[in-house]
């Protein structure tokens, strides 16, 4: 995939609190630069297996009062974008692997946008337990779409290999973990960083 500078490219998993975040403010950003918005499914737990990395939540539960301070970050974020709506899943952590697949399945049914909005809300709105197999089928059900469909073509190779191929090609072009952002061969991570992605975009 070719990336113009004027494109984001925008590496997520369902199960991170802050890519759900970064998905609520992304379509304002693109819209104010003139930018083009691409949405990459990866998955998180292989992106931190290639990486050796681990999440904030494993990392930083030795050290006194960071978790607590990382959730002030993500208030203080909330508060500065409106984005309201958001609730911690007390389901938290998610294994994402078939909520994965099924994008990439959502993607080649057409049905992309939909499927993902769908999921973001239910994880982090709706504090739905999206991990259960069966309540994720009903739920993607409930926004419109064929759940059942979408989910049966998650299991096939060439949808597992999809998602493999994506989640290797973002660990290639330096991810360690999720939200990241790549405009223009430049790379920011994390939510915090979607100030210095805009000022880039405002330069081109």
């Amino acid at each position: 995939m070719t990336q113009t500078a004027k494109a984001i490219e925008f590496h997520f998993d369902f199960g991170s609190p802050n890519a759900y975040l970064a998905y609520k403010v992304l379509p304002g950003i693109a819209a104010r630069q003139g930018a083009e918005l691409n949405l990459i499914p990866v998955l998180l737990g292989g992106v931190f297996r290639a990486t050796n990395n681990r999440s904030p939540a494993e990392a930083f539960a030795g050290i006194r009062n960071r978790l607590e301070y990382e959730a002030i970050e993500r208030d203080r974020f909330i508060r500065r974008h409106g984005l309201t709506r958001f609730a911690w899943n007390p389901a938290f952590p998610v294994n994402t692997l078939r909520l994965m697949r099924g994008a990439v399945a959502a993607q080649q049914m057409g049905v992309f946008d939909a499927y993902v909005a769908a999921v973001f809300t239910a994880m982090w709105e709706d504090q739905v337990d999206m991990g259960d197999p069966e309540t994720a089928i009903a739920t993607v059900t409930a926004a419109g779409l064929d759940g059942a469909a979408i989910f049966a073509l998650a299991e096939t190779q060439p949808v597992k290999d999809a998602l493999l191929a994506t989640t290797n090609r973002a660990v290639e072009m330096g991810d360690f973990g999720s939200p990241t952002f790549h405009v223009g061969g430049e790379i920011y991570f994390g939510k915090d960083r979607l100030r210095d992605l805009e000022d880039h975009l405002a330069s081109l």
